[in-house]
């Protein structure tokens, strides 16, 4: 069947475009004139943007950083500490590691020394987290509230100065006249106790005791000083008591003023504190932060600050409070952040960027990081930044001269901006002898490669595309120039196998993309509302072709050519999928359900569970957020709640949940919940016989063959953690029975405890036979054979999911035990290169010490520990390996 597509113009929504993908694919075989197409043609169909030069820290060796930084975090003083692990999270967010990043952000708040240090990671997490905003409102249903990176008091976390009270009561001129001295403030009059108003400052114990004519007058007037007597009458009361009332905005100011006029220092502070508690929306802010700035106000200065850091991203889409950070002079960046204005501006231009990289306000702020960076790491991440957003808005010798610093300063990553730069101003020659020398002078990194191959064509191009790969198998654009150039060739299905060796391991939207376009080529519509129904599910708004056309559309309109299903029919494809461990396809089953099935809480929640098997967390979340939305009733709501409380870490109120669930109705969710949570959250072994008889419960309650065949799964491995081969063999037999195909592992695991390798061989290469993704059940069986096919079996983990650490912890292990420790190190060091891993690296550091090469071991043991800072046996080693130092 031939399709009609719609094609969206960039510049008007309206405007409409027909193609066809089998005569675009025509006219690139030649078949047809190239009149007979528009310009939208298989070129544009398939055209692979150039990789882009991401503005993160990307040191050479990311291991020897991450060593220094613990190192530094072990001997430096606790006020360097927010600065270092700010540090240590911009490496790990150049590592694409989400969660190592937070849990920096966490550390360098949780020991922030300053107040300023702590509103600003405080709203950092907060920005880093803000997809997780439901479960404040969850966890205010179970009467606890999650505060820890919102707005605090700033005053009563302001460090209280020494400040010295001036003068004595009984001594010079004050003791010859009167007691009392009334201040005229226009009609009105107010008695103060001249010696407590005279300690108040040095001017006034001058102007009140020293030969000055008012220290003989009984009466002083105050009328010019922008004072009122209400603003007097608390200024007199503050001289007596030190404390201020609770008085009016407009009065507080005019003490601010009227104290700074008259240099009172502890008066000015009160007055400081007093003010910032009147900042609680951004338009206080805005207005108060020059008044801050004016009287040196740095109370007053960091509540706004945080008025406006709270609601990032949106404050920065206001001119007013943008102008504010552009324009604040080195004092008034003091006065509001104190010594954190490096770390200020590190977020601001982050979240900038995020919203939109080519702003003039993002390239100020990116201007502003710079001037305050000091330290070499500082500059490499700030110009390198800086340089590509100079890169993206085409300021080609802005951008040249940025990367140009950062490089000279040891961000060998900005070379690739330098050779972007060069390439675009047609000096490719240049741009790949420069991307040459780093290779031949550095360690040689996926990226080089990448990054080179750009610059030059054919076979060079493609051997430098390989050897990209096989450095760093994660790096996405070296498939997709494959992909692509084998369709040109007439090779679409080549091609196909090429982008799968990628979706196999990494579910990346623009490789998903490429496969659309592919299966569109093949006429394969199909799979191709398949993947579109995937893309949807993880961005709703995704657009496709240079971001001319939504993802949507083209779903709506494959949909016309695709067979439609009924609900009985959907959930039969469902199962086929499921148990073919397709997950990929259940979603695009679940999509079609969403459209037109009333029970879309159940639908959103299974959603959820596949995204999380397809490590998209954020998804995952953002899914079960909608099942708790549509449950159609108050058990199964709280069901949702419980998944999410326990996703982030709240344990005790996911099972609160459970129990508040099964009070209502017992369901199969609720037992299930309440079992996975102990299961997972219990350290005594008696918890085994509750989770039992609590997932016996739930398979007594209704429910689909999916969730059941689960149940029974997480049953029979309970049962093996018990010892009851028996009764788990049992479970998964049932299992099996109703297509759970994982079950076969749990099987095959039994067998194995039972003394039969054979059987447990044969089980694993059922579930290989069986399922679509499998690199775990090959990395799973290479445990149940001999040694030959066991590295047969890892290699094929490797080859379909790079990612998996386990095959080259066992290969190094089998290349130990042979004694060549050169080659064991090697084939770690490969794996470590592109997956930070406490596993490789602990591995790695156990073999350093064995060859006896003590600096390495140590360098490996602190990369490994800021990797996890509790692991017991990697302390262990640490400890081991420094009593060697000499």
């Amino acid at each position: 069947m031939r399709s009609s597509f719609l094609l969206e113009s960039p510049c008007d929504e309206q405007h409409i475009h027909g193609f066809n993908p089998q005569s675009w694919l025509q006219v690139e075989r030649g078949k047809l004139p190239k009149s007979s197409y528009s310009p939208s043609s298989i070129e544009s169909l398939i055209k692979i943007a150039e990789p882009p030069v991401v503005p993160l820290y990307k040191p050479l060796d990311y291991v020897e950083v991450l060593s220094r930084i613990h190192e530094e975090l072990e001997q430096c003083a606790l006020s360097e500490r927010p600065g270092l692990y700010l540090i240590q999270s911009q490496v790990f967010q150049g590592l694409g590691e989400a969660k190592l990043r937070q849990r920096s952000l966490h550390s360098a708040w949780h020991c922030a020394t300053t107040v300023h240090e702590k509103v600003v990671f405080g709203a950092w997490l907060r920005y880093e987290k803000r997809g997780e905003d439901i479960i404040s409102d969850v966890l205010a249903s179970c009467r606890k509230c999650c505060r820890e990176f919102g707005p605090f008091d700033v005053a009563s976390e302001m460090p209280v100065g020494d400040f010295e009270i001036i003068g004595s009561c009984g001594m010079g001129p004050c003791s010859q006249v009167s007691c009392t001295v009334t201040f005229q403030i226009r009609d009105g009059k107010v008695a103060c106790d001249r010696c407590k108003i005279a300690g108040l400052s040095i001017p006034f114990y001058s102007m009140l005791n020293g030969p000055f004519t008012e220290s003989q007058r009984d009466l002083v007037d105050l009328s010019e000083n922008g004072i009122s007597l209400e603003g007097m009458r608390a200024v007199s009361e503050f001289s007596c008591t030190y404390s201020l009332e609770d008085l009016p905005l407009e009065i507080l100011l005019e003490i601010l003023v009227f104290a700074n006029t008259f240099c009172c220092d502890k008066l000015k502070d009160a007055c400081d504190r007093k003010l910032a508690s009147f900042v609680s929306s951004r338009q206080d802010a805005v207005e108060l932060m020059a008044l801050a700035f004016e009287e040196n106000a740095p109370a007053l200065a960091t509540s706004c600050l945080q008025v406006f850091l709270q609601e990032l991203p949106d404050c920065l889409t206001d001119e007013l409070v943008v102008s504010l950070f552009l324009s604040a002079t080195e004092q008034q960046q003091c006065i509001m952040v104190g010594q954190a204005s490096f770390v200020l501006y590190c977020l601001l231009s982050e979240v900038a960027m995020n919203i939109d990289p080519r702003t003039e306000a993002t390239v100020c702020l990116s201007e502003k990081l710079t001037q305050l960076a000091v330290t070499p790491t500082q500059k490499q991440i700030a110009f390198h930044q800086l340089g590509c957003i100079r890169l993206l808005r085409k300021e080609y010798n802005e951008a040249e001269l940025q990367f140009s610093i950062a490089f000279s300063a040891g961000h060998v990553y900005s070379i690739a901006g330098l050779a972007r730069v060069a390439g675009i101003k047609g000096k490719k020659i240049l741009a790949y002898e420069k991307l040459s020398s780093v290779i031949t002078s550095s360690i040689p990194l996926g990226w080089m490669y990448m990054e080179r191959s750009l610059y030059s064509e054919g076979d060079k191009k493609l051997a430098d595309l390989e050897k990209a790969t096989e450095l760093d198998p994660t790096l996405t654009y070296p498939y997709m120039y494959r992909a692509a150039s084998l369709m040109r060739k007439k090779d679409a299905r080549l091609a196909l196998e090429e982008i799968n060796r990628l979706l196999g391991f990494k579910l990346a939207l623009e490789c998903l993309e490429l496969r659309i376009c592919l299966f569109l080529a093949l006429e394969d519509y199909k799979s191709a509302i398949c993947d579109i129904h995937a893309i949807l599910t993880l961005s709703p708004e995704y657009r496709m072709l240079e971001g001319r056309v939504a993802a949507s559309k083209i779903g709506t309109l494959l949909g016309a050519h695709v067979e439609k299903w009924n609900t009985a029919e959907c959930w039969l494809q469902l199962y086929e999928r499921w148990s073919s461990v397709d997950d990929i396809g259940s979603l695009s089953v679940i999509y079609r359900m969403l459209e037109s099935d009333a029970t879309k809480g159940v639908l959103y929640f299974r959603q959820s569970l596949l995204l999380l098997r397809l490590n998209c967390p954020e998804a995952a979340m953002r899914s079960l957020q909608l099942a708790r939305q549509h449950a159609a009733t108050e058990h199964e709501r709280l069901v949702y709640e419980g998944w999410l409380l326990y996703d982030t870490g709240h344990c005790e109120e996911a099972l609160q949940k459970a129990e508040d669930s099964i009070s209502i109705q017992r369901s199969f969710e609720a037992f299930f919940l309440k079992a996975y949570v102990l299961a997972d959250s219990g350290v005594d072994p008696s918890y085994s016989a509750t989770v039992i008889s609590l997932l016996e419960d739930a398979l007594k309650c209704p429910s689909d063959r999916l969730r059941k065949g689960q149940a029974l799964n997480n049953l029979g491995g309970v049962f093996v953690d018990c010892e009851k081969l028996d009764s788990a063999a049992d479970c998964y037999t049932s299992a099996l029975k109703i297509r759970h195909t994982r079950a076969h592992q749990g099987l095959a695991r039994v067998h194995y405890l039972r003394n039969n390798r054979d059987a447990a061989y044969e089980e694993m290469t059922r579930l290989i036979e069986k399922a679509k993704n499998n690199a775990s059940a090959y990395e799973k069986r290479s445990e149940y054979c001999e040694r030959e096919q066991t590295m047969t079996d890892l290699q094929t983990v490797t080859q379909l999911d790079p990612l998996r650490v386990y095959p080259y912890r066992y290969r190094a292990a089998v290349l130990m035990d042979s004694h060549k420790e050169k080659e064991a190190i090697a084939e770690l060091t490969r794996a470590i290169a592109f997956k930070a891993d406490l596993h490789l690296l602990h591995l790695r550091a156990a073999f350093h010490e064995h060859i006896g090469d003590v600096p390495s071991a140590l360098r490996d043991c602190r990369a490994a520990l800021s990797l996890d800072p509790n692991h017991q046996e990697m302390l262990e080693l640490q400890k081991r390996v420094n009593t060697q130092e000499p």
